[in-house]
């Protein structure tokens, strides 16, 4: 599942396909962009904030931002010029960048859009601070969080607007090592700072790899406390993990280890 790690580990696949070169042609598969060519734009920078990415070019005084978001289930796949292309079945391409020396797909993206590079800012400034920013500042996630205190702390650390590159996966995995029961409210959660401190590691943590891990094991089936594990033993305690809806997304949890409060 896409989280902030994995839309940043994208974006140094597309660096490393595309940037420093100049496009031989472009191919949008989407309605609004049907019409738009980027040939002979070159590519300046690959970066993400968050969940979205953000792929620069410019052609002589004219500098656009192609902006992808893959929320569940989008991805990019850079390919050799004459590469079968093997990342998704062909109905799914939103777009195909092509460079002398590398072919990149975009597969089922969201949001995508062509907007001056100038108005990157305007366009995403309802995200919170990116966990692995520049402008990563945990004191402004806390105040975010801290403004809506009767909401869920899941819920909260979900929210972009309050801090950008948690999903569903570091959330659960968040709350299990702070102890906390995923419906607590933010009011109630005695140490905020250190609950986001701590999402912002675990995402940090797998910055450069594919395989998302909380535990430090890189094994199958033992990268996670908590998160996909239902019904399963509780590492710590050997509890049965519960998995249950919460607002759009399910979450998980160990009734043990993470106990609804008394007067919950």
């Amino acid at each position: 599942m896409p989280e902030g790690d994995t839309v940043w580990n994208t974006a140094r696949v597309l660096e490393r396909a595309l940037v420093g070169d100049v496009l031989t042609g472009s191919d949008f598969r989407v309605p609004q962009l049907a019409t738009a060519d980027l040939t002979g734009y070159a590519v300046r920078s690959s970066g993400s904030r968050g969940k979205h990415l953000l792929l620069r070019l410019t052609r002589d005084d004219r500098a656009v931002t192609l902006h992808s978001h893959l929320r569940m289930d989008g991805t990019w796949r850079a390919y050799r010029p004459g590469e079968r292309w093997t990342g998704r079945p062909s109905h799914l391409i939103r777009v195909v960048l092509r460079t002398a020396r590398s072919v990149s797909v975009g597969y089922h993206l969201h949001e995508l859009a062509l907007l001056p590079t100038a108005d990157e800012a305007k366009h995403l400034d309802h995200l919170g601070p990116d966990l692995l920013g520049a402008d990563w500042n945990p004191a402004e996630a806390v105040r975010r969080i801290a403004a809506r205190p009767q909401i869920s702390i899941a819920e909260a650390l979900l929210d972009q607007r309050n801090l950008a590159g948690v999903g569903n996966l570091y959330k659960a995995e968040t709350l299990f090592l702070r102890g906390l029961w995923p419906w607590t409210r933010v009011a109630e959660v005695a140490d905020l700072d250190g609950t986001v401190r701590l999402a912002q590691k675990l995402v940090a943590s797998n910055r450069g790899r594919w395989t998302q891990t909380t535990t430090g094991s890189l094994r199958r089936g033992e990268t996670s406390y908590v998160y996909g594990r239902r019904a399963q033993p509780c590492r710590r305690c050997g509890t049965l993990i519960r998995k249950a809806e919460q607002g759009e997304r399910v979450t998980y949890w160990c009734p043990r280890c993470q106990p609804e409060p008394a007067d919950g």
